[in-house]
């Protein structure tokens, strides 16, 4: 987002952009503001700035087009409420995109973010110890953007053994979540009596580790990142929770702190408790659910098993991902205009509505002229019209509804903004009514098809304009061959199939 404010552009960073300025105005980067085209390839390939310094990951700023040429630039959050102003040293270009380097000046302290009062700054959690007197004791970083389950649990008690030697040890979890959603933050804090004494808690939000054309950094970098920002809260050590599918977590010498190696744990079957993989009997082992399985339990209303987790994180992770048949859906049809795709969305709509669940039809007609009247069918139109649709669906969704919208949607990239929006909130199912173009134009209900042909309607979508059919749908019907009801009956298969109907329902 760009606007102006006295004389300087205004301008909202991307979400990479703007978890590096929330590092650096909170103090947890070391860095003064946004790279340099050189300091950038010199990060990337070495891991340190030209001057030696040790540092991980590019830290830059991509902008649009019109504020190449600005001296100074307002950053601000996506309220527009300003954080910082950068002064520009430097314009480049990357990866088909201009970046603008400078120094960061703060302005205001931020305010955007969920759980703002537990996004405190190193100097914060480092000046609470020193109060204390605790500041002589080694602290443990617990990185973690997902749960804390029994195996998470065992993991930091064994390594607050192995640091302190039987002396105390303080534990800092830093939970890693975005700034517009909760993420894992309250599942993380449900376990806090399931940790050791004196822990603490701190939200924050990492940027990706990659370069600036996309490509993977190598192994490790994500791992330094999280090390140098734990040291500036004052850790001694970091231990990070990992998804054990994953590969273990690697760091280099160039790291501030020692990376715990947590090593594997399993449940063991025979004596009912956590231990370290290699001390359990062969078929014994009972791994940790993956996130799939978890999600798949819970949509199902199923409770999650004592032996992987606590009643107290399971408790929240169903607060917060009920059953599906009580979970906001966003259910997005798409296709060629007289595809079908609106007949069917009525008939899916009441037939939702009899099995008991609330639910919204945002029709693409009629929210053109309720909610976008004052649109072109330009593409920066259409795309806007989509992504409102698509707030408004995920607001549905939030508080448990199910929202069927019915647009042509002809664009893969802001079909996958709305699919981003809405799972924030709930579920998402994506319906392409793959009905052909010379079906479509021969029902021509509204007269719309002769008229592009006649050329008296200007980037008419499927005739002067693309539409770009989905790879990521998760029904595909074609009503050229098919009644009403039998595609109504095809949609509510499927709903049921995954659980957002009763099974009975339709």
């Amino acid at each position: 987002m760009t606007g102006a404010a006295a004389d300087r552009p205004t301008f909202t960073p991307g979400p990479d952009a703007m978890a590096h300025l929330e590092l650096i105005l909170n103090g947890a980067c070391p860095l003064t503001g946004f790279m340099t085209a050189s300091e950038t390839a010199s990060v990337a390939k070495r891991g340190r700035l030209p001057d030696g310094t040790p540092w991980p990951v590019p830290v830059t700023l991509p902008v649009p087009d019109e504020l190449v040429a600005a001296e100074r630039v307002l950053l601000t959050d996506a309220e527009g409420a300003p954080l910082a102003e950068l002064a520009v040293s430097e314009r480049w270009w990357a990866d088909g995109g201009h970046r603008l380097a400078g120094e960061v000046h703060f302005a205001r302290p931020p305010v955007h973010g969920v759980y703002r009062s537990l996004r405190r700054a190193p100097v914060e959690v480092r000046g609470s110890r020193e109060i204390g007197a605790l500041a002589h004791r080694p602290m443990l970083a617990v990185l973690t953007d997902r749960p804390l389950h029994h195996r998470a649990l065992h993991q930091v008690r064994a390594a607050v053994k192995e640091i302190g030697g039987g002396g105390p040890v303080e534990v800092l979890v830093l939970v890693d979540a975005p700034f517009d959603d909760e993420g894992a933050v309250p599942a993380v804090l449900a376990a806090e009596p399931l940790l050791p004494p004196r822990t603490r808690f701190s939200v924050l939000t990492l940027p990706r580790a990659g370069t600036t054309d996309g490509t993977a950094l190598p192994a490790g970098r994500a791992e330094q990142l999280a090390a140098h920002v734990a040291a500036r809260y004052g850790a001694s050590h970091l231990l990070v929770n990992r998804d054990p599918d994953q590969p273990p977590a690697v760091i280099t010498d160039d790291s501030p702190i020692p990376l715990v190696a947590a090593g594997e744990w399993a449940y063991d079957a025979r004596t009912g408790a956590w231990r370290p993989a290699e001390r359990i009997s062969a078929g014994e082992a009972r791994r940790e659910l993956t996130p799939t399985e978890v999600e798949d339990m819970l949509g199902r209303g199923e409770a999650l098993p004592a032996w992987f987790t606590s009643a107290r994180v399971s408790a929240e992770l169903a607060r917060r991902r009920p059953a599906r048949v009580r979970r906001g859906l966003t259910l997005f049809f798409t296709g060629l205009s007289g595809s079908g795709k609106s007949t069917v969305a009525r008939g899916v709509a009441d037939a939702v509505r009899r099995a008991g669940r609330t639910v919204t039809l945002l029709d693409g007609d009629v929210v053109r002229r309720m909610l976008s009247s004052g649109l072109t069918f330009s593409r920066a139109d259409r795309d806007l019209n989509i992504r409102r649709i698509g707030y408004v669906a995920a607001e549905i969704s939030r508080h448990g509804g199910v929202a069927v919208c019915a647009p042509i949607a002809p664009y893969a990239a802001t079909r996958a903004e709305v699919r981003a929006m809405a799972e924030e909130t709930g579920d998402f199912f994506l319906v392409h009514v793959a009905t052909p173009l010379e079906v479509c134009e021969a029902r021509d209900r509204k007269g719309l098809y002769a008229k592009a042909r006649m050329g008296e309607i200007p980037e008419f979508t499927g005739i002067s304009d693309p539409y770009e059919a989905p790879d990521d749908a998760d029904l595909v019907i074609d009503t050229s061959d098919a009644t009403e009801a039998e595609s109504v009956a095809a949609v509510l298969r499927e709903l049921r199939a995954g659980g957002w109907l009763p099974r009975m329902a339709g």
